[in-house]
């Protein structure tokens, strides 16, 4: 994998919502998106916003003039909390099992660490079992169990809460 993982930039709007939009219609369901992401110019809008803080980034995997990841990890703006971070992964079809999300998260692991978050956590479906078991390589454990977390269409869909303690995992990131 020779993929170049970096900050996005505004400029990345219209790949990144195409590469929603083709992980969000896969038949697996790997996103809550029902096919819906934001706009060309909602999402220009968003990598414009975060520039101007250290609560949050977007990096992406490009690889051939593509772009065919996404990791987005935003820390909880609460003073309690803060120390905490969110994170959300899209690897692209015939992309992943390539290292292409251990890259993005390693990656992530490294912002982390720079602007002093000590966990980061996210939500993962039961049955994306290859996500869990990148997770689980990297160093993530399971935290929780969320029945009918999340609202697909019509219906309720679990999730696996899992957390990542920065600095004290051995995924060799840093």
């Amino acid at each position: 994998m020779n993929a170049v993982i970096r900050k996005a930039e505004p400029g990345d709007a219209e790949s990144l919502v195409r590469l929603a939009e083709a992980v969000g219609s896969e038949e697996g369901g790997w996103l809550i998106a029902d096919g819906v992401w934001r706009s060309v110019s909602e999402e220009r809008r968003y990598l414009k916003a975060i520039r101007r803080h250290a609560y949050s980034a977007v990096l992406v995997a490009e690889l051939d003039g593509s772009l065919v990841g996404r990791l987005s990890i935003g820390r909880d703006s609460h003073p309690a909390s803060e120390h905490v971070a969110d994170v959300g992964l899209m690897v692209a079809d015939g992309y992943r099992r390539r290292g292409i999300g251990r890259a993005l998260m390693e990656a992530a692991e490294a912002w982390a660490r720079s602007v002093g978050v000590r966990k980061i956590e996210l939500h993962v479906f039961p049955h994306n079992e290859a996500a869990i078991a990148l997770y689980e390589q990297f160093g993530f454990r399971r935290e929780g169990y969320r029945r009918g977390h999340y609202r697909r269409g019509r219906e309720y869909v679990d999730a696996i809460l899992m957390a990542y303690d920065v600095g004290s995992g051995d995924s060799g990131g840093s």
